[in-house]
């Protein structure tokens, strides 16, 4: 069974950090390209940054947190990253972890982010 755990969300005051991890389990999350996605309320999902599978060399962000966030990755945990700083009220949202390879895509349950001013 497929499973993404993910944690590290909470409250934090606009200019503060978070780090945000995805636990996964039942997949060869080497083989993995990884994802980050949040959803505000009322809002579509959007993706937020990825991170391409194996050595993770590649990766991708929106254009919103460039500079702030950082997507990475531990094959030997199995586990995908994000370091969130200078957070604004703006990043406030549900954050998904996503696993894709070729065909299969699975999603975790997330984890709020709330983001005071």
């Amino acid at each position: 069974q497929v499973q993404l755990v993910e944690s590290g969300g909470g409250l934090v005051p606009a200019g503060g950090s978070l780090r945000l991890s995805c636990g996964t389990s039942g997949i060869s999350f080497r083989f993995y390209d990884m994802g980050w996605y949040r959803q505000a309320p009322g809002k579509q999902r959007e993706l937020v940054a990825t991170i391409s599978n194996n050595s993770g060399s590649n990766t991708n962000y929106a254009d919103s947190v460039k500079g702030r966030f950082t997507i990475s990755r531990d094959n030997a945990k199995n586990t995908v990253y994000l370091e969130m700083s200078s957070l604004k009220p703006e990043d406030t949202a549900v954050y998904y972890c996503s696993a894709t390879f070729m065909k299969s895509n699975y999603w975790g349950q997330g984890t709020q982010v709330t983001v005071s001013s």
